[in-house]
């Protein structure tokens, strides 16, 4: 049975402010627990429901098991529905702080000040998928280890890479061509990327910043064929990563 003071230190939690404090985020469901279980992640606990809920193969690192409760579990839970397990995990000294290398290799997708906790989760799905290793994300871009991103990244956040740094040094010292997704750029079909470079997807209503619109050098757009005003942010950084990956 969890205490009052358990209930509460895992409910603060879903708050970005004790995340940062506790260096600690939630994941839920037992498929993408098990995918940080078996990643570079520590796990610090794992709240469960049922013994078969513990069902999720073999953990590779030791981790605190403790069988709750369904009614403790819908008390710590960030989410309407919970689905028989949580896992409380550290977050990554890489997340904030290091000092960025852009990959010199492979593209790199740079995201400028997204404010959508399920756009981030799914274009961290995407560029798995892809085989895209890491985001780079401007500071005031939607924290990665908001419940929502987790869940709507499917447990992919266990094998992407998201960090968080000033884009305009970063941008400014790129020794590699940057692309940005614009609406005046040239139709992605007509545009040939390179084994190696950055690609920049901006804001959800305003797009790519003005301040570091100054380093595009090539500016790309999705042609539209309809009548809709704008497409959405994850589904234009899969489209893209489709065509970069396509020119491989």
């Amino acid at each position: 049975m969890l205490s009052k003071s358990q209930i509460s230190f895992v409910k603060s939690l879903h708050k970005k402010k004790f995340r940062k404090e506790w260096g600690l985020f939630i994941a839920e469901g037992i498929k993408s627990v098990v995918e940080f279980a078996q990643s570079n992640y520590v796990i610090d606990s794992i709240f469960y429901t049922t013994k078969d809920a513990l069902k999720m193969g073999i953990l590779s690192q030791k981790v605190k098991l403790v069988e709750i409760k369904e009614e403790e579990l819908e008390k710590i839970s960030t989410l309407t529905k919970p689905q028989q397990v949580l896992a409380i995990i550290r977050i990554p000294d890489h997340s904030t702080g290091a000092k960025i290398k852009l990959a010199d290799q492979t593209f790199t997708l740079i995201l400028d000040n997204l404010q959508d906790p399920g756009n981030l989760g799914t274009i961290i799905r995407t560029a798995d998928w892809f085989g895209f290793k890491q985001l780079i994300c401007s500071p005031d871009t939607v924290e990665a280890y908001n419940p929502k991103v987790i869940q709507a990244s499917m447990g992919s956040l266990s094998r992407v890479q998201v960090l968080y740094t000033d884009l305009l040094p970063l941008l400014g010292q790129c020794p590699l061509p940057i692309y940005g997704a614009l609406l005046d750029g040239k139709p992605i079909g007509q545009t040939s990327f390179p084994a190696a470079g950055v690609l920049v997807l901006g804001n959800e209503g305003n797009g790519i910043s003005d301040e570091v619109r100054q380093y595009i050098q090539h500016s790309v757009t999705i042609p539209r064929y309809g009548g809709a005003e704008s497409l959405n942010v994850a589904l234009s950084a899969a489209i893209f990563c489709m065509k970069i990956r396509n020119a491989f």
